[in-house]
């Protein structure tokens, strides 16, 4: 497998398990059966580019904030073209991501990041191993 493949299995994973990590009272307890997860890959207009990655850290952070279903909404850009945005989303189950579509943060960003967008696509994901992935993160939590 090339890195450039390998980097976003590896790294849902690895978030994947932080979030099964996290201390009590943080999020529910998602089952990783029922766990939603997918990988956004999002082409911004590069004239939008800033406006764009603004408006995708406040609905990030507000998602992993107010909504207990929301695990992970983890934005990243490629280094040598940060036009091209990943979006590492894990859900607790697909209730919580209906619900998440919902809310008046994500509505905020979708209509307001549209005309910025040149290019979507969605893709879902499977996790191989939950039951081994939280030793992953466990430096962090120091």
């Amino acid at each position: 497998m090339k890195p450039a493949t390998a980097f976003p299995l590896l790294l849902a994973g690895a978030l994947l398990a932080y979030s099964c990590s996290r201390p009590a009272g943080k999020a529910p307890a998602a089952a990783p059966q029922n766990m939603m997860i997918r990988l956004s890959e999002i082409e911004i207009e590069p004239r939008y580019l800033a406006e764009y990655t603004a408006i995708l850290r406040e609905e990030s952070a507000s998602s992993v904030r107010l909504e207990p279903g929301v695990i992970s909404i983890y934005p990243m850009q490629q280094q040598a073209a940060p036009q091209q945005i990943r979006i590492l989303e894990i859900y607790a189950s697909q209730e919580a991501y209906q619900a998440h579509l919902k809310t008046p943060h994500f509505q905020k960003y979708k209509t307001s990041t549209l005309p910025m967008v040149k290019a979507l696509r969605l893709i879902d994901m499977q996790a191989i191993d939950p039951a081994t992935m939280p030793a992953l993160f466990r430096k962090l939590q120091r």
